[in-house]
């Protein structure tokens, strides 16, 4: 604190993590020298031609370019060619060029949220490197001779998807110290659940996305979301959809392991993850099993989970309005967590994720055999009629099993051996409805009409009022 006073460090300036306009400027920095070649797709040709007719140096060329570019095939050569022949000094074409090189930067600066100027210099860098590497795989590039010629030179392009191929290796600084998990789960790869999606999108998506509608509307978005329902049902999976959809980074942490032996651990852990969280925004932050470190205060003997979950509840009050830092946590058990946590403000969204219906299970169904080379008996309604009670983890397993046993079959028959092609396999081998009979026999539901009331009572609780929900249980242990 001596250090700080006026008169020696008079001035503190904190010197963040950059905005959206920010990387892009950085980027355009870094990628000032760099032989750019953008995908010319003929929707963006197109809106930037509709914007330059309004400029008197481009007007009779962009003309020219519109009567012929609606029957010009969608490759780049084409478009390329069709832009270079409207004027004979070629500024049309550079100019769209260069609008298209502003719209890739500004595609790039969307997508790489918390990266600091290092991270967006290591993306550059990494991109023009991919380029090179193509050129050496092509045997373009003779690492004996002393110089590349020129012509080859000239062939070395760094493209959009140079960058893209850079993206998955370079990551945010800010999250290079906690687990960062890149989703790749989307809402087409998680069949039914509707109802629970939309609410996601609501609660997530739309204020990452739209930010200006509720600064419009004069309402923050939710700090918090909690997920409840019997396992396997698709909590997980939900969470990292809604992270991959909002373009968002994920941190996925479970319960069990924020906690330590160590006296005052389990907080700065907590602690560390929302710090970390903050500086890479947007972020959502999947707490998985939260029950097991947010229990009733009280409960415990030692009081850690005490500590823990007032840790979890300051950092939770601590995330600002429009801050980018969504928390999600999912639980089987809503029943015996500290009723602080379920106050608005901190979850303010409770979801039920129930057990599929006849509906949603023929969806799941059509998710997880869409690789998987059916035979023609395969009734796939028939399929989700059978399986009431069945979670998305058990018709997983469903649809595993009888392809085993297919694959059982063709071995024992020597239809597969070692070394035969893939597509072949495919060809030959089909899992039939005596597969998903067999597989029915050795998996079983998960969810019963019992445990699904439950949860349902639960709801109807919570409806009430969250006090009510650790009121019952409480009277319930009493008893």
């Amino acid at each position: 604190p001596a250090l700080r006073r006026p008169g020696r460090f008079d001035r503190e300036i904190e010197v963040g993590v950059p905005d959206k306009q920010g990387r892009k400027e950085i980027l355009q920095i870094h990628t000032r020298g760099m032989p750019i070649e953008p995908d010319f797709r003929k929707g963006d040709v197109k809106r930037i031609l509709e914007e330059l007719k309004q400029d008197d140096r481009f007007r009779e060329a962009v003309e020219r370019v519109l009567k012929k570019i609606d029957e010009t095939p969608d490759r780049d050569n084409e478009i390329k060619k069709l832009l270079k022949e409207a004027d004979e000094d070629g500024r049309l074409y550079e100019e769209v060029k260069n609008r298209l090189i502003d719209l890739l930067l500004e595609e790039l600066a969307e997508k790489t949220h918390g990266f600091v100027g290092a991270d967006l210099a290591a993306l550059a860098r990494e991109a023009a490197m991919a380029a090179l590497r193509r050129l050496i795989e092509e045997g373009k590039i003779d690492f004996e001779a002393e110089t590349i010629p020129k012509e080859v030179l000239e062939e070395l392009k760094v493209t959009r998807r140079d960058f893209y191929e850079a993206l998955k290796m370079v990551e945010p600084s800010a999250l290079r110290e906690v687990l960062l998990e890149v989703p790749n789960v989307r809402w087409e790869d998680i069949g039914g659940l509707e109802d629970v999606k939309q609410q996601l999108r609501e609660a997530v998506e739309w204020p990452l996305k739209y930010p200006e509608a509720f600064m419009a509307m004069g309402i923050n978005p939710p700090k918090g979301i909690l997920l409840y329902g019997p396992p396997g049902t698709g909590k997980t999976l939900l969470a990292k959809a809604v992270a991959t959809e909002s373009e968002a980074n994920f941190i996925g942490i479970r319960g069990p392991e924020v906690l330590s032996k160590w006296v005052g651990e389990s907080e700065k852990n907590i602690r560390e993850i929302f710090r970390k969280a903050r500086q890479a925004a947007p972020t959502v932050i999947f707490i998985d099993e939260i029950d097991a470190i947010a229990p009733r205060r009280g409960t415990d003997v030692n009081r850690v989970t005490d500590r823990l979950i007032n840790q979890l509840l300051t950092e939770m009050d601590g995330i600002e309005e429009n801050s980018g830092v969504v928390v999600i946590a999912a639980t089987n058990r809503p029943d015996i967590l500290d009723p602080a946590l379920l106050r608005p403000g901190r979850f303010d969204r409770l979801i039920l994720v129930p057990a599929p219906d006849e509906k949603a299970r023929l969806e799941i169904f059509k998710v997880h055999t869409r690789n998987v080379p059916l035979a023609e008996d395969v009734s796939r309604e028939e399929l989700a009629k059978r399986t009431e009670g069945y979670t998305g983890a058990d018709i997983e397993a469903v649809v595993r099993e009888a392809a085993l046993n297919a694959m059982r079959r063709a071995i024992a028959e020597g239809v597969i051996k070692p070394g035969t092609r893939a597509s072949e396999i495919r060809q030959k081998v089909k899992v039939t409805m005596k597969d998903f009979e067999e597989a029915l026999k050795k998996v079983g539901p998960s969810v019963s009409k019992e445990m699904m009331e439950y949860y349902r009572k639960i709801e109807e609780t919570l409806k009430k009022g969250r006090a009510e929900l650790t009121r019952e249980n409480r009277d319930r242990e009493v008893l």
